[in-house]
């Protein structure tokens, strides 16, 4: 996993997470699928693929972010 985040350069997770992570933007996509997680709307096979979808860029940059934090420390 530490290779993987090591590859992936910082810009290029930012730039995911502020087009795929967002999109569409009125209003963010993600927003609208992790408020129907809460509620338990998210049932279709479709809308799991979706979240997913916009998520990982945000889960990637964020491991990432941990990642080297810890590892400088």
């Amino acid at each position: 996993m530490a290779k993987l985040l090591d590859s992936l350069p910082w810009g290029l997770l930012v730039v995911m997470c502020l087009t795929l992570g967002l999109a569409p933007f009125q209003p963010p996509h993600l927003w609208e699928k992790l408020r129907m997680l809460v509620a338990g709307d998210l049932v279709r096979p479709i809308d799991w693929f979706d979240l997913i979808m916009h998520i990982t860029p945000w889960v990637l940059l964020g491991l990432k972010g941990v990642y080297a934090v810890l590892r400088k420390g």
